[in-house]
C-alpha cells in the first residue's frame, strides 16, 4: 500500500473544466469549475437535486459532460470509459458477491487484471488489515454487519490502487450510530492509503467531519469550496449558512461599509456589525445578517465588554443534551435561536421572559441579501 500523502492542491487529480451537463432542457450541472488535489478528501454536499450526484457521475464515466472538460491527472477523460479510466465507485448498495469470501471479493479486480497470485495476495492482505478485517477474510458477505460489508466494499475499490476513489452516499444504509463511527474509519482509511476520495452526501455532518475540502452545491452551481471551517464560519451566500449546520438568517440593511465588515440596521432596529468580503455589499443594500446559534450569549441585563446584543423575548425552550435550544423573538419579531449550556448561570427561564441576546462582532457575517432563500433555521430542508 502507498504511504499516507500531505494534500497537494497544486497538482490536482482531478480537474473539473467548466463542465454542464444538460438532461434534455433541463440543466444538471452548471459551468462547475474546481480541482480535486492529489490525497485530498473532498465532499460534494447538497439537497437532491442539486447536481453532485451527477457530477460524481461524469467524474466515474458514467455520463458525459454536455460541455467543458473532465482531466485525470492532466488527460482529458471526458470521453472515456468508465473502465478504462483510473478511478473506483463505491455506490450506497455495496453488490459483494454473495457466494464468495471476504478475500476473494476483495482479490476478484487484481485477479481480473492478470495480476500475479503472489502480489494479489500481498495487496489483499495489506489492505483488509488497513480495514480492518483481516480475522474475517474467511467469512462471507452474510455473515458481516452492515460496517462491515462497507468495508469489504472499500477494500475491493482500494486494493488496485486507483487514482481516485468516487463514493456516492456509501453510509446511507448504515444505521445512525454505526454511521457516525463508519466517518471517522473512512477518514482514518483514507489518510492511510493516500488516495484521493470524492465523496458525495447530502449530510453536513457528515461532510464536516471527513473532509479537507467541501463543495456546497445547489441547483446545478457550486456556491463555495473551501475547508469546514471556512465555510462554517465565513458562508458566500445565504444558501450555504443555512444548509451547513444551523443560523439564524436576519433580514438587514447596510448602513456602512468598509473593506472586510459592514454596519447594518437589523432586528428592529439595532446597528450591528459583521465581517464581509462580497463586493455587492454597499450602503442602502438589503443584506442578511447571520450569526451560528452557539455564538449567542444570554444574560439577564445588558451585555458589556463591544458585545452586539438584542433585547429578546423567550417564545420556547428545549433540552436537548448537550445544549438547551432556546427560542427569542426580537424587538421586530424576527425568531433568534441560541444553544446554551444546561448548566449556564441563569435562572430558570420561561417563555414571556426578557432577555439578552449577544455576540461578538467577530461572530457575524453580513451576507448578501438572497430574496428568494430561507430566513431561519427551520426553513432549511434537506431531503434525502
Amino acid at each position: 500500500m502507498t504511504s499516507p500523502t500531505a494534500v497537494d492542491l497544486s497538482a490536482p487529480v482531478i480537474e473539473i473544466d467548466h463542465v454542464v451537463k444538460r438532461f434534455g432542457d433541463f440543466v444538471a450541472v452548471d459551468d462547475a469549475h474546481f480541482s480535486i488535489g492529489q490525497g485530498e478528501f473532498f465532499s460534494m454536499l447538497g439537497p437532491s437535486g442539486c447536481g453532485k450526484t451527477t457530477t460524481l457521475r461524469m467524474i466515474a464515466g458514467f455520463e458525459q459532460p454536455t460541455s467543458g472538460a473532465i482531466r485525470l491527472d492532466g488527460v482529458d477523460v471526458s470521453k472515456v470509459p468508465p473502465n478504462k479510466r483510473d478511478v473506483n465507485t463505491v455506490f450506497q448498495q455495496y453488490a459483494l458477491f454473495p457466494h464468495m469470501n471476504v478475500f476473494d471479493n476483495v482479490a476478484f479486480g487484481p485477479q481480473a487484471k492478470n495480476v500475479d497470485k503472489a502480489t494479489i495476495k500481498k495487496r489483499v492482505s495489506e489492505i483488509l488489515e488497513v480495514v480492518r478485517l483481516t480475522e474475517f477474510a474467511s467469512r462471507r458477505p452474510a455473515q458481516l454487519s452492515g460496517g462491515q460489508q462497507q468495508r469489504v466494499a472499500l477494500a475491493r475499490a482500494l486494493v488496485n490502487l486507483p487514482k481516485a476513489l468516487l463514493l456516492d452516499e456509501p453510509l446511507g444504509a448504515l444505521d445512525l450510530k454505526l454511521r457516525r463511527a463508519m466517518q471517522f474509519e473512512l477518514k482514518r482509511i483514507q489518510r492511510e492509503v493516500g488516495i484521493t476520495f470524492v465523496y458525495v452526501t447530502h449530510d453536513q455532518d457528515e461532510a464536516l467531519t471527513m473532509s479537507d475540502r467541501i463543495a456546497v452545491m445547489s441547483d446545478g452551481r457550486v456556491e463555495q469550496i473551501g475547508t469546514p471551517t471556512e465555510i462554517y464560519d465565513n458562508p458566500a451566500t445565504v444558501f450555504v449558512a443555512g444548509f451547513i449546520g444551523q443560523a439564524n438568517l436576519w433580514s438587514a440593511t447596510v448602513t456602512d461599509r468598509s473593506a472586510t465588515s459592514a454596519t447594518v440596521s437589523a432586528l428592529g432596529g439595532s446597528t450591528l456589525s459583521g465581517s464581509c468580503v462580497a463586493d455587492s455589499v454597499r450602503a442602502g443594500t438589503p443584506v442578511t445578517l447571520m450569526v451560528r446559534p452557539e455564538r449567542i450569549s444570554i444574560s439577564m441585563n445588558p451585555p458589556s465588554g463591544g458585545m452586539q446584543s438584542v433585547n429578546a423575548t423567550v417564545t420556547d425552550l428545549t433540552f436537548q443534551g448537550p445544549v438547551v435550544r432556546l427560542a427569542l423573538s426580537a424587538p421586530d419579531g424576527s425568531p433568534i435561536i441560541a444553544n446554551i449550556d444546561p448548566d449556564a448561570d441563569l435562572p430558570l427561564l420561561r417563555p414571556g421572559h426578557s432577555v439578552w441576546a449577544s455576540w461578538a462582532p467577530t461572530a457575524a457575517c453580513v451576507l448578501p441579501d438572497a430574496p428568494n432563500q430561507p430566513r431561519t433555521l427551520d426553513d432549511i430542508v434537506v431531503e434525502g
